[in-house]
């Protein structure tokens, strides 16, 4: 059998000033930012399966990046573009998009296992997409989580009011005359990015924990949708930092600490709930 140590490492301090570590701490805060933003409207478009589906969506694009040589994220980002494009187009309404969302990422998922075939180098790095690598983020890619939050913020300075009346209400909305269609390609489009962002840290099947879990989250414990998103932010921020120093402390993947923290604060978070209904 194979022998586990979970011993402290008592230079975790040391682990925590090294050049990897301060990459993937900004890339922690770049990622909080864009997933507490949209994983409030996740939740209230029901927008989940989507979420979840376009890091999948975006699997074959990683695999096949890999295959070209060229950059897992470019790969990742276009792919997961893509799907969501197709998702927004051919699902107007909740049920449609479920099935397109299905439908479109059954055949993703089967073509990313056909592109990693291909290539050894490409199965060699299928954990690391998996599952995340968060310690292995550059600098040239936290320059793109930067620019990706700064237009993130642009775009939904100008579309915030129309997206988040057809998040609440999509009936009425389009009753006044919100596009309901440009929003729904917008919201999509918006979330392939996030994704394409946050797959590094704790990769596409533990997706969910930072997109929906700490919106899911945030929204048992504030009444509003902009608290609702900075709290969401500020959940995602810890699970990540905390994640990083936890796994500095003791040898546990980063993202498996991550995902630990997220859904035990979404398991007080119920407690409290619970109690207050009281």
């Amino acid at each position: 059998m194979t022998n586990i140590d979970f011993s402290f490492d008592p230079n975790w301090m040391e682990t925590l000033t090294t050049p990897f570590m301060a990459n993937a701490f900004i890339a922690g805060l770049c990622i909080a930012l864009a997933a507490g933003v949209m994983g409030y409207f996740t939740i209230v478009r029901h927008s989940t399966f989507a979420a979840h589906a376009l890091a999948h969506i975006g699997l074959p694009g990683a695999t096949g990046a890999v295959l070209l040589g060229l950059p897992v994220s470019l790969g990742l980002g276009t792919f997961a573009l893509g799907g969501a494009l197709v998702i927004g187009a051919l699902g107007k309404r909740v049920s449609e998009r479920e099935i397109a969302t299905g439908t479109v990422l059954a055949f993703a998922t089967g073509l990313g296992l056909f592109f990693a075939r291909l290539s050894s180098s490409a199965s060699s790095q299928m954990q690391s997409i998996l599952f995340g690598s968060i310690l292995t983020i550059t600098t040239g890619q936290l320059i793109g989580f930067a620019l990706f939050d700064a237009l993130l913020i642009v775009v939904l300075a100008v579309i915030y009011r129309p997206l988040l009346f057809s998040s609440l209400d999509e009936q009425v909305a389009q009753a006044k005359g919100v596009p309901i269609g440009v929003m729904n390609v917008a919201f999509m489009a918006i979330m392939a990015g996030v994704i394409t962002i946050a797959v590094p840290a704790v990769g596409t099947l533990l997706i969910f924990a930072l997109v929906v879990t700490p919106a899911a989250t945030a929204n048992i414990l504030t009444g509003t949708p902009f608290r609702s998103m900075v709290v969401a932010g500020l959940l995602c921020l810890a699970s990540i930092w905390g994640g990083l120093v936890i796994s500095a402390m003791f040898p546990a993947p980063p993202s498996f600490i991550i995902v630990t923290l997220s859904t035990l604060f979404w398991v007080i978070a119920k407690i409290v709930g619970a109690v207050r209904r009281r």
